[in-house]
This record gives C-alpha cells, structure tokens and sequence, in this order.
C-alpha cells in the first residue's frame, strides 16, 4: 500500500506560479514513476507530467515550457512547480504513482486561476 498527500493548491492571478507537493508513504519504495493528472470542471481527467525513477521527464504540450516536474527522494515527495498560470489552468491536479501491482492516487489538489 501507497498513502499519497497532496498540498500546495490555491487561488492565484493569471501569471502567477504555485507548487504543488504529493508526499508518499507506505511502500514507497516499489513507486516506478510519479506523475501529475488534472481535470477541470465538465471535462474529462488529463495527463500533465511525468518523472520516471531514473529522472526522464514529459510533459503535456498544454504545460511544456511553465511546469516542471522534480522529486526528492530523501522525502518521497514529488513536486510539480507551476509558473506563468492562466485561467485553463484551474483545475484539480492529482498525485499519481504506479507500482508493479497497481496505480495509487492522491485526493486532489484545487488550482484556480483568477483575477
């Protein structure tokens, strides 16, 4: 089992930056790669990052060049760094991790972007 805490989430103006925190604990140990998921209201849920254990990095074409993806192993924690934000982006944004025997899911997180 993988318990997942999501923080970070929060109101902030277009061109404004948040970053994202999803802590894991548990079996940690057997997480082969960390990713970022977000689903804004009416619309389906959609993939926004990735890390994989050996550090490669993808992102959406819709985030590429204003969000990065990094971790701290020392934490268990993975981060997601949002810059230059704009009213698409609000969302929930979800902490993933997939292990050999199932995926985990964090709570969510809410991101609104507005003036």
């Amino acid at each position: 089992q993988v318990q997942l805490v999501e923080s970070g989430g929060g109101l902030v103006q277009p061109g404004g930056s948040l970053r994202l925190s999803c802590a894991a604990s548990g079996s940690s140990a057997s997480i082969l790669t960390r990713k970022w998921y977000r689903q804004a209201p009416g619309k389906q849920r959609e993939w926004v990052a990735t890390i994989t254990n050996g550090g490669t990095t993808a992102y959406a074409d819709a985030v590429k060049g204003r969000f990065t993806i990094s971790r701290d192993n020392a934490k268990n924690t993975v981060y997601l760094q949002m810059n230059s934000l704009n009213p698409e982006d609000t969302a929930v944004y979800y902490c993933y991790v997939g292990t050999p025997l199932r995926p985990y899911w964090g709570q969510g997180t809410q991101v609104t972007v507005s003036s």
